[in-house]
């Protein structure tokens, strides 16, 4: 009995060489993480035609399948109009993101996000001119690659800012214009 185990052990290791080895496609390198930043012209939601400019910077994390999650960060502080000479706001976000394959060079992708709002505001009161708000973002865009890991976004976002002032809803929307770099690149097996 104990010579048919020893022989069935054998003939088991001997195949274990047998096992193909073939080299990988595909190397793929470094952190699942992209970073970016970009100039944003937004519509602030206090009146008709009251657009604003600032600046937004996001990293996302993929974590499977074109699913993955992002925090942003916008401010919108510039260009102001005359009659709202203390608007400012601010919002830090999280949430999650999903991107498709590209489509004529260009990853569109859709996201979902939430996080606070804090907003300075022209107010009678001098003494209440700032405050901060639960928002939540919802978004899309698409990313086209221009060198290497370099992609250059543009990106839509719809905003909501939560009983502002009571029971409304602020509504803050617009585009982003920039460029995200991935630390990860894709690499033919040489």
């Amino acid at each position: 009995m104990r010579s048919k185990l020893v022989l069935a052990a054998l003939l088991t290791l001997s195949t274990l060489p047998v096992f193909a080895q073939v080299a990988p496609a595909v190397k793929i390198g470094g952190l699942p993480l992209g970073v970016g930043a970009g100039v944003s012209d937004y519509s602030v939601d206090y009146g008709s035609g009251r657009r604003m400019i600032g600046v937004s910077a996001w990293a996302d994390y993929n974590l499977f399948h074109g699913l993955g999650v992002e925090a942003e960060g916008t401010s919108i502080f510039a260009d102001k109009p005359s009659e709202l000479q203390r608007m400012r706001q601010d919002t830090i976000k999280g949430g999650a993101i999903y991107r498709t394959h590209p489509i004529f060079g260009i990853r569109p992708y859709v996201k979902g996000l939430i996080g606070i709002a804090s907003i300075d505001f022209p107010s009678r009161n001098p003494f209440y001119t700032h405050d901060t708000f639960t928002m939540y973002a919802f978004g899309g865009g698409g990313e086209y690659k221009i060198w290497k890991t370099l992609y250059a976004r543009g990106d839509y976002e719809y905003q909501f800012v939560d009983q502002y002032f009571g029971r409304n809803t602020l509504n803050p929307n617009g585009f982003t214009i920039g460029a995200t770099y991935y630390l990860r690149g894709i690499h033919a097996h040489r």
